[in-house]
């Protein structure tokens, strides 16, 4: 499944069950914040900028190793379990829901050149072709050994990844007219105590049997993000609620069992806030009440007749 800034949400479902995925987090926010300069300068650091024709060789023999780790060795929700005996089989299932990914390193790569640095970027048109497919290159590297860090040799990893730490991460993207509230929320989960986790568990619970409408709440917010122009900063937002929950303390379990979706449409909600309407925002903040006791982290209760992007045609 090819991911999109769209759908950061399901990109962050797999990048909290990854053991480096905070990382691949990061490095995407890079790309999302990185202005001209920060561009040249990854550009800058790329291996075959300034080395000799055998090092560049040897860095495409590398890096297309790398890559192919990636893809092989990083277990898919759509791996197969079928011909096992059922005991097997629900033990590889198990498995698969905390370890498999929706997407894959191929698909993290198109997104960080097509979307990140794809023609929404205001970044881009200020350097040159050439600049921009270097710093793609950087970007790329880093967020496919980030991917793979549980298959790669250590030495590859650093490889892959030396460019983007020399430079160093780009200042953070803009994250909309919500931005304070997201802020308090991440902080919030950064934050989070043995009995904050255990909150969010048993919130995921109480709301399990809205999970259609939660899908039609997050489908409403992702289009009210795109057609406001707003789908950057969403999805900033998204990767920033990754990594918080890693430092939270939560795990790839939490992740896999419903903690990272509720999370995700706390976000979705706050940042989106202004072109919702009541019901979309209750959906999507409910977890957010059950684990505080209070309304959506940092905004008043949303006045019910608040019209939102349901109420406007979506083709």
């Amino acid at each position: 499944m090819p991911y999109s800034l769209v759908s950061a949400a399901t990109l962050g479902f797999d990048l909290v069950r990854l053991p480096a995925g905070r990382d691949v987090a990061g490095v995407l926010l890079t790309g999302l914040g990185a202005d001209a300069g920060h561009l040249r300068r990854l550009a800058a650091a790329h291996p075959v900028a300034s080395g000799t024709p055998s090092q560049r060789a040897r860095w495409v023999v590398r890096s297309r190793r790398v890559r192919e780790l990636a893809q092989s060795g990083v277990p898919s929700l759509r791996a197969s379990t079928t011909g096992l005996d059922p005991q097997t089989r629900a033990a590889a299932l198990v498995d698969l829901l905390e370890q498999g990914t929706v997407g894959d390193a191929a698909s993290v790569e198109r997104l960080l050149r097509d979307d990140v640095l794809g023609p929404e970027s205001s970044a881009v048109p200020d350097v040159s072709p050439d600049v921009r497919e270097l710093a793609a290159d950087v970007l790329s590297d880093a967020a496919v050994a980030g991917w793979a860090a549980a298959v790669l040799p250590a030495r590859d990893r650093r490889a892959l990844t030396d460019a983007l730490d020399r430079v160093g991460p780009a200042p953070e993207p803009h994250l909309g007219p919500a931005a304070d509230a997201l802020h308090d929320l991440l902080e919030r989960l950064r934050g989070a105590t043995g009995p904050d986790r255990e909150r969010w568990r048993d919130a995921v619970d109480e709301v399990r049997e809205g999970r259609r409408s939660w899908a039609t709440a997050m489908h409403g917010a992702s289009w009210a993000a795109h057609v406001s122009g707003r789908t950057r900063a969403l999805a900033a937002g998204q990767l920033l609620a990754a990594r918080a929950f890693v430092d939270g303390g939560f795990t790839p379990g939490d992740g896999a069992r419903g903690v990272w979706n509720a999370v995700a449409g706390v976000v979705q909600g706050v940042a989106m806030s202004d072109l919702l309407d009541g019901t979309s925002l209750d959906q999507l903040s409910a977890p957010w009440a059950l684990v505080t006791g209070g309304p959506r982290p940092g905004l008043p209760p949303a006045p019910p007749d608040v019209p939102g992007p349901r109420d406007h045609p979506q083709g």
